[in-house]
């Protein structure tokens, strides 16, 4: 596996982009792995090596660059987190996850028609926004909150009134202990797109929280967090290869 950190330029300046390389050679599909609400952390980046050990080229851009490189903030003080967190809109994750994406595309090492995403809290509503928005060939989101309702406080704004856009094939993963994405939520979502005839699985993990599949955070629940990624690998080869 071979690691380094990349810029790229976007309409709102540079961004940084951690990225990770499996070791076979040729061109291998890629993820644009969309961080938590604390940054391209070590988590993060242990989730690209993850991904690069089953042999995706990941890369995972700083969605907080507008606010300097390498922001990495506390899983323990959510009071330092919010003034991070809510300066990004819907907007600007669609112009990070674009340019990332075309990052990822032009990579020599990458098969740039088998690029998609996978996101992980507001990453994972950047992945459903990205199915949406982006051209994107398939989307993973664990525990992505405010796609039904919007949220006090917060710029981004829900997804589900777009879903007919969507045109990637799309897997949500939920956990059934999250306070913060109810039952009623989940049930909106799969609604909207099975009436929107999308191709879509959700995946409730009972026992998880939100946050269970980051083994840094209080909130980890291994068994939800083996499920969750045996699910996820199993989309990722039926729709992305190896």
């Amino acid at each position: 596996m071979t690691e380094q950190t990349i810029t790229l330029d976007t309409a709102d300046g540079p961004m940084q982009m951690f990225v990770a390389y499996p070791d076979q050679g040729g061109r291998v599909p890629a993820l644009v792995v969309i961080q938590e609400a604390f940054g391209v952390n070590g988590h993060i980046k242990n989730v690209c090596r993850r991904l690069a050990a089953a042999g995706y080229a990941a890369f995972a851009p700083e969605l907080f660059h507008r606010l300097g490189a390498g922001v990495d903030l506390p899983y323990d003080d959510f009071a330092k987190v919010m003034p991070a967190f809510v300066t990004l809109t819907n907007d600007s994750l669609l112009t990070d996850v674009q340019a990332a994406l075309a990052g990822a595309r032009a990579d020599v090492h990458v098969d740039s028609t088998r690029v998609g995403v996978i996101g992980f809290c507001v990453g994972g509503f950047a992945a459903f926004l990205a199915a949406e928005r982006a051209d994107v060939t398939v989307s993973v989101a664990f525990y992505g909150g405010g796609i039904v309702h919007e949220r006090p406080n917060i710029k981004l704004t829900p997804l589900l009134g777009d879903v007919a856009s969507i045109s990637a094939p799309l897997l949500l993963v939920f956990g059934g202990q999250d306070q913060s994405i109810p039952p009623a939520d989940i049930d909106a979502i799969q609604a909207a797109l099975a009436d929107a005839d999308k191709a879509h699985t959700i995946a409730v993990m009972p026992e998880g929280g939100h946050g269970f599949a980051c083994d840094d955070r209080a909130a980890y629940h291994q068994p939800s967090s083996d499920e969750a990624w045996r699910l996820t690998f199993e989309w990722l080869q039926r729709h992305l290869g190896q």
